[in-house]
């Protein structure tokens, strides 16, 4: 029984995407005590009347490090290869205090267009050494009031062909690097590469997170080396890869194959709709490939899938606010989703990414932290159609931000 003492703050008139009729939500001490209607305890208000609350966005894939750099380079190329050589060229001039700049620009946008979670990829190699690192450490520390930041460290330019790479590595994951990616497609050896990241995974006790099949040519794939080092290592529901854009170029039999490997291996997939869209079939001359892996459908089949940001303003996409609510109805429109797909598509960015972060308190329940936001609509229905603002957002209990609706000024009659 709560007394009046029991709660620190109360939301009344929230809507869960969980409940047919808007419930209170008691906090307690930064956590979620209680979710009921009409919560007889005395507390601070807020009455969020009736429009709908999240637990925030979950962002899996992004890179903090390198954003923000248009500008710096001539735009004129716009394919993968070139938008890697072209970041190459400048990153081993990049500072703490450069990435801390650009990331903190990306974060803050980030968190007003609420994501509360967020995986960054950070690049680790002789080039840029352990300087993005260090500045991603400082950004997950300065904003640790709004989000949770987590540091994925990983060889952009390759492992095997890049001599003191490893090393690097190996110094960041025993710094604070929480889990550990790889790029096999840039690698000379290219099941070595795995095979080395799958062994710094078990040795330091980290998840697997790749960049993985990142063109259109389904002839080949190390997907299943992906698959054979998972399921070697028991790391099931540990593993998940980025991109996969060679998926949506299989024919719908090859397709049902893949995605059932997927579920049986546990290993998850992130789609980046910006940069996918923006850098595959670039050549066709008419009707080019979308490039688009179809998520939702993959969600449907059992795959954890999520939706997520990768790159902001730089070679590989000049484009991006950060927002993955923007992001989550760009994919809806580009990957065909029908109205009854829309409940999944707001999962690719809340629910399953979560899931894929292997976070366990994550959602609005009673236990968990008080994170949440709430956006300017009273249907969660309509959240990826409508495009709703995100009109308020808090951490454990703590408002992080605030946006004023817009007003109206009709003329006098």
């Amino acid at each position: 029984m709560l007394t009046q003492s029991s709660l620190d703050l109360i939301f009344r008139n929230a809507l869960l995407r969980s409940s047919a009729a808007p419930l209170d939500i008691g906090v307690k001490g930064g956590r979620i005590a209680a979710i009921e209607p009409h919560l007889a305890c005395e507390a601070v208000e807020i009455d969020l009347s009736g429009h709908l609350a999240l637990p925030g966005f979950v962002d899996t894939h992004i890179h903090l490090d390198k954003a923000c750099l248009l500008g710096r380079c001539a735009h004129d190329h716009g394919s993968l290869s070139e938008a890697i050589r072209a970041v190459a060229g400048m990153k081993k001039d990049f500072t703490v205090e450069d990435v801390y700049a650009r990331g903190a620009k990306v974060l803050e946008r980030a968190i007003v267009h609420g994501t509360t979670r967020m995986r960054t990829h950070v690049e680790i190699d002789p080039r840029i050494g352990l300087r993005g690192f260090e500045a991603v450490k400082a950004l997950q520390r300065d904003y640790a009031w709004a989000i949770d930041l987590e540091l994925c460290v990983f060889p952009q330019e390759g492992l095997t062909n890049d001599p003191g790479a490893e090393e690097l590595l190996i110094q960041a994951l025993r710094d604070g690097g929480e889990v550990i990616g790889g790029c096999p497609y840039m690698d000379a050896d290219p099941n070595a590469h795995l095979a080395r990241v799958f062994d710094l995974a078990e040795e330091f006790d980290v998840d697997v997170d790749l960049h993985l099949d990142f063109d259109l040519d389904p002839t080949w794939w190390h997907l299943d080396e992906v698959c054979r080092q998972t399921g070697r290592r028991n790391y099931g529901g540990r593993v998940a890869i980025g991109h996969a854009t060679k998926l949506s170029a299989l024919p719908p039999e090859r397709m049902k194959a893949a995605t059932a490997q997927l579920a049986k291996a546990g290993i998850a997939v992130t789609v980046l709709p910006a940069t996918d869209l923006y850098l595959m079939g670039r050549e066709a001359p008419c009707n080019a490939p979308r490039g688009l892996t179809l998520a939702h459908k993959l969600a449907g089949d059992g795959v954890v899938c999520s939706i997520a940001t990768n790159n902001v303003l730089n070679p590989f996409t000049p484009f991006g606010d950060a927002s993955l609510l923007r992001m989550a109805n760009f994919y809806a429109n580009v990957a065909h989703a029908s109205v009854s797909d829309f409940d999944t598509c707001l999962d690719l960015v809340t629910e399953l990414p979560a899931r894929l972060m292997n976070l366990s308190d994550y959602g609005i329940k009673v236990g968990n932290p008080a994170d949440l936001i709430v956006l300017d609509t009273k249907d969660s229905r309509f959240a990826i159609g409508e495009l709703p603002d995100v009109l308020m957002g808090f951490k454990g209990g703590r408002q992080t931000f605030a946006r004023q609706r817009p007003t109206l000024f009709s003329p006098k009659k």
